[in-house]
């Protein structure tokens, strides 16, 4: 089990300097990636969203890039062609504004004076870009491991208390169900004092019992026994586990809900309250996990 918040940072060796990579992530129903390369860079970003959703799945993350030390060559300055450039424009000036200042900032607009940057060779930015984001990943996911823990730890704490919740239920439900059936049969006896009419006794035992039948919680709670097994046995596995708990705490949540309508006992409907609580406080924690 893996968090899906964290943080990782790695780094490789680009031309004369490095390139370093930093990812975070947060919780995310699905997956989005959002890249920031630096400029002299930029080009690869598709390439490195790419990457990334290979690497990494549910959560959203956010990867950034910086280059640290030379790694493009500086930009070098013609000065030879600098001095012809400069002495022409102070012909120039002489013609036709004589004592005229010449700012040296006029030389840089000038075309071909600047020698720009050579461009990095793309395979070589992609090796750095892979070697150093691989680093920042392993350390995102170590700490999203060592934070999933915990979250398994407090998860199974949970459980462990909805658990106890569904027993106490089911070992006070045949007695809730006792008390259901003898209520209707006081009530249906009260009517039929108050209006007699012919009843087949046979008839009425079955309606009585069908009553009765529609008031138990047998099945509900053999469904929530299976959805708190399948919940534990998901938490020991290594994949992305995520969704899959949130969908079985959504029928853990309906099936609570349908003993709750059905429960006409108040100790009964308290439990069913605390239940719903545990129930709530793990859907919580499950939209952290991966």
């Amino acid at each position: 089990m893996r968090s899906m918040t964290g943080f990782g940072s790695g780094d490789a060796a680009l031309g004369g300097g490095r390139v370093c990579v930093e990812v975070r992530s947060l919780n995310h129903r699905f997956l989005e990636t959002r890249v920031r390369l630096p400029a002299e860079i930029a080009d690869h970003t598709f390439y490195v969203e790419q990457r990334c959703r290979d690497l990494l799945n549910r959560g959203r993350y956010d990867i950034s890039a910086r280059l640290e030390g030379p790694a493009l060559a500086a930009p070098s300055f013609d000065v030879e062609r600098a001095r012809l450039a400069y002495a022409a424009l102070s012909q120039l000036r002489d013609d036709v504004a004589p004592g005229a200042e010449i700012p040296l900032s006029l030389l840089a607009s000038l075309p071909d004076l600047l020698n720009q940057q050579a461009k990095l060779d793309v395979a070589e930015v992609r090796t750095a870009l892979d070697t150093a984001l691989d680093v920042a990943v392993e350390g995102l996911n170590e700490m999203r491991r060592v934070e999933g823990a915990a979250l398994e730890a407090d998860l199974l704490g949970l459980l462990q208390r909805a658990r106890g919740l569904r027993d106490q239920i089911a070992s006070n439900a045949p007695a809730l169900a006792a008390a259901f059936r003898k209520r209707v049969e006081e009530r249906l006896e009260r009517v039929l004092r108050e209006r007699p009419i012919s009843v087949e006794p046979a008839r009425l035992e079955a309606e009585v019992v069908l009553l009765a039948e529609r008031a138990d919680l047998c099945e509900e709670l053999a469904r929530l026994e299976s959805h708190f097994d399948q919940f534990a046995a998901l938490c020991a596995e290594a994949a992305p586990i995520g969704r899959r708990l949130d969908f079985l705490l959504q029928e853990v949540g309906r099936e609570a809900n349908t003993i709750g309508s059905k429960c006409q006992d108040a100790a009964l409907a308290h439990l069913v309250v605390e239940l719903k609580t545990e129930v709530e406080r793990m859907r919580e924690q499950v939209q952290n996990i991966e």
